[in-house]
């Protein structure tokens, strides 16, 4: 009898233990005025039962440390309150079943019968690299000081996006995707080049559905580049610093990819896992950083955001700078981020460049600059408020921007006049630069400008964008934007001497017919319009701007490189 009474009041006595627990753990989740009174009083009452227990136990005979038989029930109710774990922390049939985890990798949706979930992306940082797949597409070759790449086929993907549901991909490609005709990919689709998740399509008449995966194979042809190599300046394994050629473009961008600085240093130094600091405009030369490892990137980020790396540039301007310091610090608003245009504009971020006139030759000056804030085109929008755009700058040493190029600000046009009078003005050149979206702006200035061009059999013309060039994408994130061109049937019939602008990058010209300015035999391709154009090389005008990042400098680092010959003193414009 005795050992039954003490057995019941251990019991009670472990079961009030538990509900401590279970109160202790409440309090310290959610800790209010309410919970902290529902806990003292239960602590109360177990510290009144607990005594209550031991008086009948020492009543009994009972020694406290004499051991009792347990049940398995209590030995399991004795390990839960020993290792902190409750009921609650087990999971529920729903988690055990999967439904659970289904409902928050869906974002608590329910997936509609026939959708699929596709993951977010992995949060994971390795740097810009890319495979020897991607190498192994095409192949440079050089001339006439030019680097070119040779035509090669692209694959351009994409998920059906959410304004393309329930339409025909005949409906988007005549409504977004207009570089081509329509009979182009008609004709594109009955040789297999267009797939709709992974299955080729033959007609275009397939209606879209959400998250449906596009493919499009395209003969990719990239402007060329300047031919001068890549000059390493440092790699010492956490910074890789190099001299950039103006011309090339830091990353896979517009209708660039192999002719880009990343790609150049994977395909022929094995350089990859880059992590770029800062970058550098397609045009512009000089000092590049990249960091080798994550680590060392997230401190020269850091460095960047404390305004602790300072930059310095050189330049060449119209005009005859004012001697001494001069700083400017209007504000810079980004009017089209399409194409990366700015101006100086009240409703623009705070913005601090300092310049100095290093020399000037009577006609042109050199000035040193020191951007101390980090704005898109900083350098060249302030200097055009100055009234001393840099010589060759193709997009704020513009006409467009009015008689007096944009000085102090006067420009006498809204932003979309002035867009579409920079897409006049360039229809015939490379020289605006292109994000990866070709249904923006471009889109928008095609409805309002008429373009003298020639119409196709289809009655359709082959459109530019603002660049005079159609967009391609980083990598493979979107799908068919293949270049178009602005010259017309008029301008590709042309012979040498009738065409004016049939000259080399030297200047001298050559036959319409040479393969300087011809797809190399052996990747024509008989869907691809740019395989029958004529387009004459670049000249060095167009492939440079007088703009050179000098040197990058940090606590305990500095990076130069040395002045380019326009830069110096003595030089003299050929002109």
């Amino acid at each position: 009898m005795h050992v039954s009474v003490s057995a019941r009041g251990l019991r009670s006595l472990l079961l009030c233990i538990t509900k401590v627990s279970r109160r202790v753990a409440q309090f310290t989740s959610v800790c209010n005025v309410s919970t902290f009174r529902s806990f003292h009083l239960n602590s109360l009452r177990c510290q009144k039962s607990s005594l209550t227990m031991e008086q009948a136990a020492n009543d009994s005979g009972t020694p406290a440390g004499v051991n009792t038989p347990v049940s398995v029930e209590e030995t399991a109710t004795k390990d839960a309150t020993e290792t902190g774990k409750r009921k609650n922390d087990e999971p529920d049939e729903a988690e055990k079943s999967g439904r659970g985890k289904r409902r928050r990798g869906a974002g608590g949706k329910k997936l509609r019968p026939g959708e699929r979930y596709v993951p977010p992306p992995q949060k994971r940082n390795p740097g810009v690299s890319f495979s020897q797949e991607h190498f192994d597409e095409t192949s440079y070759y050089f001339e006439s000081g030019l680097r070119k790449v040779y035509p090669y086929y692209f694959d351009f993907k994409t998920y059906c996006k959410g304004r393309w549901i329930g339409k025909t991909l005949l409906d988007v490609f005549n409504s977004e995707f207009r570089a081509e005709s329509i009979e182009y990919y008609q004709m594109a689709a009955k040789e297999g080049r267009i797939k709709l998740n992974e299955t080729p399509v033959e007609d275009l008449s397939v209606v879209l559905r959400n998250n449906d995966h596009m493919r499009n194979t395209v003969h990719r042809h990239e402007p060329p580049v300047v031919g001068r190599p890549l000059e390493v300046l440092v790699d010492d394994g956490e910074v890789l610093v190099v001299d950039k050629p103006a011309s090339i473009p830091v990353h896979p961008c517009g209708r660039f990819r192999h002719n880009t600085v990343i790609f150049i240093l994977g395909k022929e130094r094995g350089i990859s896992e880059l992590h770029t600091v800062h970058r550098l405009d397609r045009l512009t030369s000089g000092v590049l950083l990249f960091a080798r490892t994550l680590e060392k990137s997230k401190q020269l980020d850091q460095l960047v955001r404390d305004r602790q790396l300072e930059k310095e540039y050189v330049c060449r301007v119209d005009g005859e700078f004012p001697e001494g310091e001069l700083i400017c610090e209007e504000p810079i608003l980004v009017v089209s981020f399409k194409i990366g245009l700015c101006r100086v504009d009240p409703k623009g971020k705070e913005c601090r460049t300092v310049f100095q006139r290093l020399s000037f030759n009577g006609k042109t000056s050199v000035v040193r600059c020191l951007p101390l804030t980090g704005r898109t085109h900083q350098i060249r929008v302030h200097l055009q408020y100055l009234g001393f755009p840099i010589v060759n700058d193709p997009i704020y040493g513009a006409s467009a921007w009015g008689p007096h190029r944009g000085k102090g600000g006067h420009i006498g046009k809204s932003d979309e006049e002035l867009l579409q009078a920079l897409v006049q003005e360039h229809q015939n050149l490379h020289l605006l630069d292109i994000t990866d979206d070709c249904t923006g702006v471009g889109q928008e200035a095609k409805k309002k400008i008429k373009i003298s061009e020639k119409m196709d059999k289809s009655g359709r013309t082959a459109e530019p964008d603002e660049s005079g060039e159609s967009c391609q994408t980083q990598v493979d994130k979107k799908f068919d934007c293949t270049e178009t061109t602005n010259i017309n049937a008029k301008n590709a019939s042309l012979t040498e001497s009738q065409n004016p602008l049939s000259t080399n990058s030297n200047g001298n010209q050559t036959e319409a017919a040479d393969s300087t300015r011809k797809t190399p035999q052996g990747t024509q391709d008989h869907l691809c319009s740019e395989c029958k154009l004529v387009r004459p090389d670049p000249t060095e005008k167009e492939l440079i701007m007088y703009l050179h990042a000098l040197r990058y400098k940090g606590p305990d680092f500095e990076y130069s490189t040395s002045l380019p010959d326009w830069a110096k003193e003595d030089w003299v414009d050929a002109e």
